[in-house]
């Protein structure tokens, strides 16, 4: 590492505990907070204790669900839900300095099929430097890192002209209705890091995700004489070709950093439905998916380029001509983001990075995958991704984070951190 630069940095690094560290993100690893669960509440509440130990601000609350699904802009939602907390933690400013947001979300989508974990998912296993759970790199253990930081801030004593906020947010693999939240409740900043694992890479902008319906008739009719009627299997398959055509189209002109990912704005169907008697000619087909929307898109623009391609098909068939297929748009909304190009976040954040590590500043790029970052770059705060894990791993049963990675990224916010907002 290079040298310090002052004192005070010095002694917040020195804070940051790896045992500590690793304790808690057992601890939050834990809580099978997902998506829409009771236990995403509790998180919630668990953290708020959390950040109060650590002589925060604390603004726990409970979210207006029916005025914030009736805003023009809610991003969105797919999980059923009844409630949902948000949580700021702030320290308090000692002149004027800038304000610095450190954002995270608590929840976790599902493990899916147990047999393909090795152990419980919410019984996290260690093995050396590793922790496997589910939500280990998305994103508890970027959580862990924020709370942390601002730990070790707080114990080496740092008088901060500026403040800090941690943003612990729900909802966010469904579509950001906790970030939006917190943000329509007035908690700004003039910068923002999201913790979302990125492999030690900075990533400046990301893509967005829009969840379309598509619903193909057809004419039921016994099996036997299927001649007389219409699966809507067989009408949706001209959909789907037509679909693929779609895909390629958007992925012709592809953004620089964007270009390293062989289809950088994936159209993908994730689940098809058809029929309820196996030897009835099925009426009715449901396919669901997600359409990547290109960096700088507007999420109208991209809707209209697939509801006409859909419309295409149906026109050149002869019985979708007359029983068109229909399109929805349910579920997460993620329009894509980016931060301003050449805005000294990047490097002061890389500074940082390598000081810490010793090594070369991290490299900028683009996600392919739609997340908050959107939600802040559009309310006007410049916003990039940093933290620990490897994204690949996410939202699969081998899901797990290394501590030291952890640690590396505590530390290079904890510097990135006293250097944005200043110390007096």
């Amino acid at each position: 590492m290079t040298a310090i630069v002052s004192d005070v940095e010095a002694s917040a690094l020195g804070a940051v505990d790896e045992a500590v560290i690793a304790r808690l993100l057992l601890e939050l690893l834990a809580v099978p907070s997902v998506t829409g669960s009771a236990a995403e509440s509790e998180l919630q509440h668990v953290l708020a204790r959390h950040m109060e130990r650590s002589d925060l601000d604390v603004d726990l609350w409970s979210m207006n669900l029916s005025e914030l699904r009736a805003h023009p802009r809610f991003p969105g939602g797919e999980a059923p839900r009844t409630e949902a907390w948000g949580l700021v933690g702030g320290t308090r400013p000692r002149g004027d300095g800038p304000s610095l947001i450190l954002q995270g979300h608590v929840d976790v989508v599902p493990p899916g099929d147990l047999a393909r974990w090795e152990s419980d998912p919410f019984r996290p296993r260690v093995t050396g430097d590793v922790v496997h759970a589910r939500g280990a790199c998305d994103m508890k253990a970027g959580v862990v890192a924020i709370l942390a930081a601002l730990t070790a801030i707080r114990t080496a004593g740092a008088r901060l002209r500026g403040r800090v906020s941690a943003h612990f947010v729900v909802s966010e693999e469904d579509g950001g209705l906790g970030a939006f939240g917190t943000l329509e409740r007035g908690h700004t900043g003039d910068a923002c890091i999201i913790t979302e694992p990125t492999s030690g890479a900075f990533m400046t902008a990301n893509a967005g995700a829009l969840t379309f319906r598509i619903e193909v008739p057809g004419r039921a009719t016994h099996g036997s004489t299927r001649y007389v009627g219409v699966s809507a299997v067989d009408a949706y398959l001209p959909i789907h070709r037509a679909l693929a055509r779609l895909e390629a189209r958007r992925n012709t002109d592809v953004d620089p950093l964007m270009s390293e990912y062989p289809i950088p704005y994936p159209l993908s169907v994730g689940t098809v439905r058809a029929g309820d008697w196996a030897s009835s000619v099925p009426d009715l087909l449901v396919a669901e998916g997600r359409l990547g929307v290109r960096l700088g898109e507007d999420p109208a623009q991209a809707r209209t380029e697939l509801e006409t391609c859909v419309a295409e098909a149906c026109t050149d068939d002869p019985w979708l001509r007359s029983h068109p297929a229909r399109v929805t748009w349910p579920g997460g909304q993620f329009a894509s983001g980016r931060l301003p190009a050449g805005h000294p976040l990047a490097a002061l954040l890389g500074g940082a990075h390598a000081e810490v590590t010793g090594g070369p500043r991290p490299s900028e790029r683009g996600a392919p995958y739609g997340s908050d970052l959107r939600l802040y770059s559009g309310a006007g705060i410049p916003t990039l991704q940093y933290g620990p894990g490897d994204v690949r791993l996410a939202h699969g049963p081998q899901e797990r984070v290394h501590v030291s990675e952890v640690v590396t990224v505590t530390r290079a916010l904890v510097l990135a951190t006293l250097r944005a907002v200043g110390t007096r």
